[in-house]
C-alpha cells in the first residue's frame, strides 16, 4: 500500500509541475491543484498507515499499549484541502475574470497589456 501511495505521488508531483511550466494560467492552476494532493498524500503517508484504534489513553494506563492511528497528520491535511479549496475558488474566478476581460489565458501575452483595453 505504501509503494502505492509512493509512486501515486511521485505521478501527482510530475503532472504537477509538467502543468505548471505550460503557457496557459488554466494549467497552471490545475498543476498547482496536482501538487497540492501531492503533498497532502505524503504528508498522509508520513503520519505512517496504521490499522490502529482512537489515540485516547485510559485510566489505568500512562501510556499506549497498542497501536493508534495518529490524528495530527490526518488533521494537518484536512486544514490543507479547506485552505486549497478556497484558494482554487478564488484562483478559477480571477482567470474567468482575466480571460473574460483580455480574452487570453496564454501567460506571455498577459505580460504585454498595454496593447489591450482594459478599461
Amino acid at each position: 500500500m505504501e509503494l502505492l501511495l509512493a509512486i501515486t505521488i511521485g505521478l501527482l508531483y510530475a503532472s504537477g509541475v509538467y502543468m505548471v511550466l505550460r503557457r496557459s494560467m488554466v494549467k497552471l492552476i490545475i498543476g498547482i491543484i496536482l501538487i497540492g494532493n501531492g503533498v497532502n498524500f505524503l504528508i498522509f503517508l508520513l503520519g505512517r498507515i496504521t490499522k490502529g484504534s482512537t489515540p485516547i489513553i485510559s485510566e489505568n494506563s500512562d501510556t499506549f499499549l497498542e497501536a493508534y492511528a495518529d490524528p495530527v497528520p490526518q488533521a494537518l491535511i484536512l486544514t490543507a484541502i479547506v485552505i486549497s479549496f478556497g484558494l482554487q475558488a478564488f484562483a478559477i474566478v480571477l482567470i474567468k475574470r482575466v480571460y473574460k476581460v483580455l480574452n487570453t489565458d496564454d501567460i506571455d501575452r498577459l505580460s504585454h497589456t498595454e496593447d489591450y483595453d482594459i478599461l
